[in-house]
């Protein structure tokens, strides 16, 4: 119980002992078969309460359950963190490639990173647990042992059971013991329903429109009025960064963008550029977003990624699209046609470069390559199911009106606006 639970001091790995032997493989270290010293495992704490993963279809009430016991963790734990997994992952590759850089490629960063983590939260809460990328598979076991070594307690959502993970995925047989682990320090609960709770009606808000109209310009322009501050911070252009690269942003007015779908998902980007773009804005006006086919996986792909940057952000969402939300993305059965016509001849210039290395590291070939869940078509059954679910919320008058205190009287509006306040840069802090 964490009422009782008293986290052990962090004890910090000598740099001397993270200089892995440069004759030991690479991959192997990483699935923690490498000859560095640091490899052989702390023993955990004995008082380490026991995490939970809690797996469920999407809207069945993962996330809320998740929040509530986040917002009660009793007051002898110090140190909480709560964070979308995929961020959280974003953030310890970020961090190993740091430390690499700083020491060597040889170094074996993981055990010096997980540490410094375990410094910040004696409770990690993740949200969307899941391995669809290799680069996750290789040190997902080994980094999750390392932090309950240092009595970090783990709970966490996900839309698949343990052994569900990672399916079909690369070298899968060195990613079970990482199920294994998960299973056997995780209470593993099952939360499915029949009920898919953002779906339950409520009183739409009116941030949608289709089709592109004459209307539907007017619809964007209001809305960008409303939830920007043109008075004191007229409509302009901005750019921000990460790592690196600049992000445009073709107008902008107080704590709320604009941007047309191509402006936004028609270039190369990613969660990192999502993530940025809603630390610094609290709404989002997305004008001309098409229905994506087979022909526009990729753009499907990209829009997800915003959507779910900006649903865990609680930021808000305008859009104007050219057919019904429900029609956005490619039917299962396009799904299953797309990967059943893939043409043979695609060769390795269709990836990601760092996907392409990888390839070329683990000398696999793009036939190996379309047997695993990348292109199987599972993760974008869900993938898209929950990006419905999450704009069917974020569609309604609750969602719009959070933190605004419209709709109510003066004394819960205060209050209203600064619990969402609160949540907005929860969100911000845990999630750089």
């Amino acid at each position: 119980m964490l009422k009782s639970y008293t986290p052990p001091p962090i004890v910090h790995p000598s740099p001397d002992d993270l200089q892995e032997d440069a004759k030991s493989s690479f991959w192997g270290s990483l699935f923690g078969r490498g000859a560095a010293r640091s490899d052989v495992p702390r023993p955990r704490p004995e008082n380490l309460a026991r995490g939970l993963y809690m797996y469920g279809d999407v809207g069945c009430g993962k996330t809320m359950l998740m929040d509530l016991f986040y917002d009660t963790i009793p007051s002898n734990i110090k140190r909480k963190k709560r964070i979308h997994f995929h961020n959280f992952m974003q953030g310890v590759h970020k961090d190993l490639h740091a430390v690499k850089k700083a020491r060597g490629r040889e170094f074996d960063a993981l055990p010096m990173v997980a540490a410094n983590i375990a410094e910040t939260a004696n409770v990690l809460c993740f949200d969307e647990f899941q391995c669809t990328d290799i680069a996750d598979a290789m040190v997902l076991r080994r980094f999750l042992e390392l932090l309950m070594s240092h009595g970090v307690v783990m709970v966490t959502t996900s839309n698949r059971h343990p052994d569900d993970l990672y399916k079909n995925g690369i070298q899968r047989e060195h990613f079970i013991p990482c199920i294994k682990l998960l299973k056997k320090e995780l209470e593993v609960l099952n939360l499915n329903s029949e009920t898919d709770y953002r779906k339950i009606p409520r009183p739409p808000s009116g941030v949608y429109h289709h089709p592109l109209d004459k209307a539907a310009e007017q619809h964007a322009e209001k809305w960008f009025e409303y939830l920007g501050d043109p008075q004191n911070d007229p409509p302009h252009p901005a750019t921000h960064e990460v790592w690196g690269r600049e992000i445009p942003v073709p107008s902008a007015s107080g704590r709320a963008a604009k941007f047309s779908f191509q402006e936004l998902i028609g270039r190369a980007s990613g969660a990192a550029d999502y993530l940025e773009l809603v630390r610094h804005y609290d709404a989002f006006i997305v004008t001309d977003v098409p229905g994506m086919t087979i022909r526009e996986r990729d753009w499907a792909r990209r829009f997800i990624t915003f959507i779910d940057a900006v649903y865990e952000s609680k930021a808000k969402l305008v859009l104007t699209s050219a057919v019904p939300l429900q029609n956005l993305f490619m039917s299962e059965a396009e799904i299953k046609s797309s990967t059943d016509t893939s043409s043979s001849t695609d060769g390795p210039e269709a990836l990601p470069s760092d996907m392409r290395q990888l390839m070329d590291d683990l000398g696999l070939s793009m036939a190996a390559l379309k047997s695993t869940s990348i292109f199987s078509g599972d993760e974008e059954r869900f993938a898209f199911a929950r990006a419905l679910s999450r704009l069917t919320e974020m569609g309604s008058k609750q969602w719009v009106e959070r933190g605004m205190g419209v709709g109510m009287d003066v004394t819960q509006g205060l209050e209203d606006r600064d619990a969402y306040k609160k949540t907005r840069s929860r969100w911000s802090e845990d999630s750089m």
